[in-house]
């Protein structure tokens, strides 16, 4: 993990640096707080309110600039260094910011005349492709640089390979152009989402998290899973999703709640790569929880162009099977090693709680009027959730946390300072967008995953889930659906595949390379935070959340468990895959009312496989194929029951 930046949340540590000069800290503070706040003006449309006209692009331009300023202040050439910036450093930050605010000023006139190619726009063209790569080189590290430079290069030579994959041949000249003004390329979509809805959705978290919300989410957990059996695993499991889901960065989550959770967990008697590897893959699961889903829920509502409750809705029951998995895990874990709850004293009532937190319901109530009442953009209808939670924080506040001006000021800049990792991947996704749409690449590259679907759409599937793990790796969440979208998804809807169905497969397998070995991001951190081997953590944490991995490959052959289809279809997957996800989450851990041995451990995992089974698969073998696993796991279950009152007996009779 050398060339991949582990810290995917904020920059604020390098400006916190005892060695950071004030001028520099001043400087990337003012550039981060000027980003987030262009990015609030564009989703409010202040500029149009006053009477001002513009092409997006233009803002688009000024946000690029702002983000390679901030990356090359505040990230050293060798990854990894900290410190004060170069010569070089500063000469590219200042390069950077030039050029992009060249660009957002004469760019009506650059679009104009593009097709003649003049020496200017080959120059800032040029330049930005350049500067773009190195920024994306400090962030995530030489994997997505190569990703685009392969495929630039393909887009150059594509045009003299024979067979399906041949391209239409473009220059050079023509396509730096292109990909650096058209608004296909480098200020298109991928851009312009994390310059509004992004933005926005991470200041409405930091807004909702300064007010009072953290303390309030950890609160309520404690306080109705602390008297629970293994009570600290599932405080981090409901504390970390429900922080995760309004975070979107998975990171962030880990090092905001892990600190107390995994203290929790270890003090309670879970060993240490089992407290991180559970923190890892429930803050990793709050992006794909309902209704936030750390703002992808309405990124993907954008590209598919399709209604947000039609995402949120699809996503209900995947996430609730990822989370059954977890919790189940962490109870027959305490249960098998004899975990007790949390101690009385430290759990406050759960009537308190809401008594003092109910009012952090307002800001989502805000957010789904906005969009289903009032029909706002989704980056409004997170200003509208940031408002709320602003109000609540200033005037309310939770417990003995209070909001002040200044915190505003400093959730605005560390929305900037989060926000550059996934600028740079945006621009990055724009490069590869325009590549594929000038040359026909994209075209051809669909064609071909196509074909090779008819003949196996399960193998297609393996190598989409590879491809998603692989570009995943040390990527913010967002960033990576970013990417995905752009070059897998469409292949598998050509195939046939339901298009929310798509996107929502490689949402899951891109999320899960941050626990995946070889560079598990998320769970190095958490491991980092509980002393725990790293490897060991991520693989611990792949078992956790084996659901991630699995219930994509379900539901895109059966699409009931996205809630798509006949009620009673719908009904009888759903209740199926929670049994299904017990029994194998049983089998996993080796416990059903005791320990289980090496056979009863195997029927348990093959009636949880039976049970997995989506009913209106396999031409309606799969009911039968269900009631077998059903009928098996009901009998293991009850035999597993009376042995376990047998042995309570017993020992009820020897202690007498």
């Amino acid at each position: 993990m050398t060339d991949v930046n582990t810290d995917e949340t904020s920059y604020s540590g390098a400006s916190k640096n005892s060695a950071t000069p004030d001028w520099l800290r001043y400087l990337t503070r003012g550039l981060a707080g000027m980003l987030t706040l262009a990015a609030v003006a564009q989703a409010a449309d202040l500029p149009s309110r006053l009477g001002y006209s513009y092409y997006t692009e233009q803002f688009l331009a000024v946000v690029l600039g702002l983000s390679l300023a901030l990356v090359f202040l505040l990230r050293r050439i060798k990854s990894g260094a900290v410190g004060r910036p170069s010569v070089p450093d500063l000469l590219l930050a200042a390069i950077g910011l030039f050029v992009s605010l060249y660009v957002a000023w004469d760019y009506p006139s650059l679009l104009n005349s593009a097709m003649m190619l003049p020496w200017h726009a080959l120059a800032a063209g040029g330049l930005l492709f350049l500067l773009v790569l190195e920024g994306l080189r400090r962030t995530v590290g030489m994997t997505l640089v190569v990703v685009v430079l392969v495929i630039t290069g393909y887009g150059l030579i594509g045009h003299l390979v024979p067979g399906v994959l041949q391209t239409r041949e473009v220059a050079a000249p023509r396509l730096a152009v292109y990909l650096a003004f058209d608004p296909n390329g480098l200020f298109g979509i991928t851009l312009s989402v994390a310059a509004t809805v992004v933005v926005a959705f991470i200041l409405f978290g930091q807004i909702l998290l300064r007010s009072g919300g953290a303390d309030f989410f950890n609160d309520i957990a404690l306080a109705t899973m602390g008297r629970r059996r293994g009570g600290a695993a599932k405080i981090s499991i409901v504390a970390s999703g429900l922080f995760g889901s309004i975070s979107g960065v998975v990171v962030s989550n880990i090092v905001a709640t892990g600190v107390v959770t995994i203290r929790l967990m270890i003090n309670a008697g879970f060993r240490r790569t089992t407290a991180a590897a559970v923190e890892a893959v429930a803050s990793t699961g709050g992006q794909i929880a309902p209704p936030v889903m750390g703002a992808v829920a309405f990124l993907m509502a954008d590209i598919l162009q399709k209604p947000y409750s039609e995402i949120v809705i699809a996503a209900i029951v995947p996430a609730l099977l990822y989370y059954v998995s977890l919790y189940v895990q962490a109870d027959l874990q305490a249960a098998k090693h004899d975990i007790r709850p949390v101690e009385g004293e430290e759990i406050p009532p759960v009537g308190r709680v809401m008594s003092r937190g109910w009012v952090f319901a307002l800001p989502f109530t805000a957010i789904v009027a906005a969009l289903f009442w009032f029909n706002q953009r989704a980056e409004t209808a997170a200003l509208w959730g940031g408002g709320a939670a602003l109000l609540i924080g200033l005037l309310m506040g939770y417990g003995s946390t209070r909001m002040s001006v200044a915190d505003l000021w400093e959730a605005a800049v560390e929305s900037g300072q989060s926000i550059i990792d996934i600028v740079m991947i945006s621009a990055a996704a724009g490069f590869i967008i325009g590549v594929l749409n000038v040359t026909g690449l994209g075209f051809a590259v669909t064609f071909a995953l196509v074909d090779l679907g008819q003949g196996s759409l399960l193998l297609l599937l393996l190598i989409a889930a590879a491809v998603c793990l692989v570009l995943g790796m040390g990527m913010p969440t967002v960033g990576v659906y970013l990417l995905l979208a752009v070059l897998i998804a469409p292949s598998l809807i050509e195939t046939g595949v339901e298009p929310i169905a798509a996107h929502l497969f490689i949402f899951y397998l891109g999320m899960m390379s941050m626990v995946t070995p070889p560079i598990g991001i998320g769970a190095f951190f958490a491991a980092s935070i509980a002393k725990a081997p790293p490897m060991a953590t991520s693989f611990e944490a792949m078992r956790f959340g084996w659901t991630a991995y699995i219930v994509p490959f379900l539901f895109v052959f059966s699409p009931a468990l996205l809630l798509i289809g006949d009620p009673l279809e719908i009904v009888l997957a759903v209740v199926t895959a929670i049994l299904g996800v017990y029994a194998i989450s049983s089998a996993f851990v080796g416990w059903l009312h005791g320990p289980v041995g090496p056979l009863r451990r195997a029927l348990i995992g093959g009636a949880g496989v039976a049970l997995l089974l989506p009913p209106d698969m396999l031409e309606g073998a799969a009911l039968w194929i269900n009631g077998a696993g059903m009928v098996c796991l009901a009998v293991l279950w009850l035999s597993g029951r009376s042995r376990a009152t047998d042995t309570q007996l017993m020992a009820a009779g020897v202690k007498n």
